[in-house]
């Protein structure tokens, strides 16, 4: 039975956006599961239906919630993670952003590598093995193979059973969306290189290779994207 637990010192659109997620924790839903409607969650927690409102619109802001129209109310798929964390989107210099985040990606990536060396199991380094095969089909062809890149680096943070590691995804892909956009995929042959060698060192389970791949490729994107931002310097 759910039992509401009140905050007095917190404003009370607030204690209501609490009290709905201990009810999602409670109820156990799950990523895609519908709440109960704006009336039915009102008598529930003893409030107007306004407030409920408001409660609602606050936990879709911090993608806890979706409301889908004529559908109802849903958690969503990626519980709680924005898809743009730190306000990125915000930073005009897209080229100092995008070095500047290859410095994150060179602070974290490798030792993620390394986590899920010690940790990936025959099912993890087989989506890696399939997302790279995909990778290296279209890159030589010249097609978008962001999305599998993308995927391989969200894989492989999984790999880690860690539960914290997957919330930096976000910061991650960004890091990968900006140096792909801005470097026209020019180096696509070295991040195939390094690709293999990252996901044969998680599956040998060696994170000191794999910690060492995974800085080669970063460190090779951080050299590029400041290469880049160089020659546009030189160019004004």
């Amino acid at each position: 039975m759910f039992e509401v637990i009140f905050d007095n010192g917190k404003p009370l659109t607030e204690r209501v956006s609490s009290q709905i997620i201990q009810m999602v924790q409670e109820s156990q839903l799950k990523p895609g599961d519908k709440l109960p409607n704006e009336f039915d969650l009102a008598q529930r927690l003893n409030v107007g239906r306004g407030t409920v409102r408001e409660a609602v619109k606050l936990l879709v802001s911090r993608n806890v919630l979706e409301i889908r129209r004529g559908k109802g109310t849903f958690v969503t798929e990626r519980v709680g993670v924005s898809d743009d964390p730190l306000g990125l989107t915000f930073i005009r210099d897209k080229h100092k952003l995008a070095t500047d985040m290859q410095d994150i990606r060179v602070m974290i990536e490798p030792q993620i590598a390394a986590m899920a060396a010690a940790r990936a199991t025959l099912d993890d380094v087989a989506e890696m093995r399939r997302l790279c095969a995909e990778i290296e089909r279209l890159a030589p062809l010249g097609e978008d193979y962001q999305e599998y890149d993308v995927e391989l680096h969200t894989c492989i943070a999984r790999s880690t059973k860690n539960i914290v590691v997957p919330n930096l995804i976000p910061i991650i892909n960004k890091g990968i969306a900006l140096f792909m956009d801005l470097s026209n995929r020019i180096y696509w042959p070295d991040t195939l290189k390094h690709h293999r060698e990252v996901v044969d060192a998680i599956e040998r389970h060696d994170p000191d290779a794999a910690r060492s791949a995974m800085l080669c490729h970063t460190m090779l994107n951080r050299q590029c994207m400041e290469s880049i931002q160089k020659k546009m310097q030189s160019a004004q």
